[in-house]
């Protein structure tokens, strides 16, 4: 199968699009990293319950000022390796692009708006004057909710299944990547590589392209 031949790709944000997880980085503003990354690393493995982990980890970092946000995404935030390639590639293909992330629309907006992406969908943080309330609006887009919307996403288009190509890396993308044509785990948490179709351990996510003539 040719790369060209796809019609969707389907991706994570947070350690697989980009270098950091989001939420990490906005509670070492607050001064708080180590007890939220260890809630992040332990839900990524599967361990927690997602959404009940992300309530949890957004609940400490209620009161911090909305520009913590601004500046996560302007001084730490930056694509993975090979990331613009592979977008590029989706852009020359015709070739859909959906970010779905259990992170927030702060982040997926603006990716979505500088990389040129069709369609985005995360968690919106809760802000009130200008400030973060420890609390999330709306559904919250945990693994069921990744799946629901490659569905959705791929009838709209309509594609078939085998038209789909997901990357991940935590326990969360392990439904939207079963569902997928090819699922790809990228650097991902061991049970992840061991369920994906392909697991790309080393190198950049241009790899993917090199998987496909």
């Amino acid at each position: 199968m040719a790369f060209a031949d796809f019609g969707l790709l389907v991706s994570d944000m947070d350690s697989t699009l980009i270098n950091i997880e989001c939420i990490d980085e906005i509670a070492d503003i607050k001064g708080i990293k180590p007890q939220v990354a260890e809630i992040t690393e332990r839900a990524m493995r599967g361990e927690l319950d997602f959404a009940a982990a992300l309530r949890e980890r957004v609940a400490l970092l209620k009161g911090l000022d909305e520009s913590a946000l601004r500046q996560v995404y302007e001084e730490r935030l930056r694509l993975n390796p090979g990331a613009e390639r592979l977008l590029d590639a989706c852009k020359r293909f015709g070739i859909k692009t959906l970010l779905v992330s259990g992170g927030f629309t702060y982040f997926t907006e603006r990716l979505k708006a500088d990389y040129g992406l069709d369609y985005a969908y995360a968690n919106q943080l809760e802000i009130i004057d200008g400030k973060l309330t420890g609390r999330l609006q709306g559904d919250i887009v945990d693994a069921e909710a990744k799946k629901r919307l490659l569905i959705a996403t791929r009838d709209a288009l309509e594609l078939n299944p085998g038209q789909v190509i997901a990357v991940g890396d935590g326990a969360n993308d392990l439904p939207m990547l079963r569902e997928a044509g090819i699922g790809v785990a990228y650097h991902a948490k061991p049970r992840v590589s061991a369920e994906a179709d392909i697991a790309i351990e080393h190198g950049g996510l241009d790899t993917i392209l090199r998987l496909f003539h």
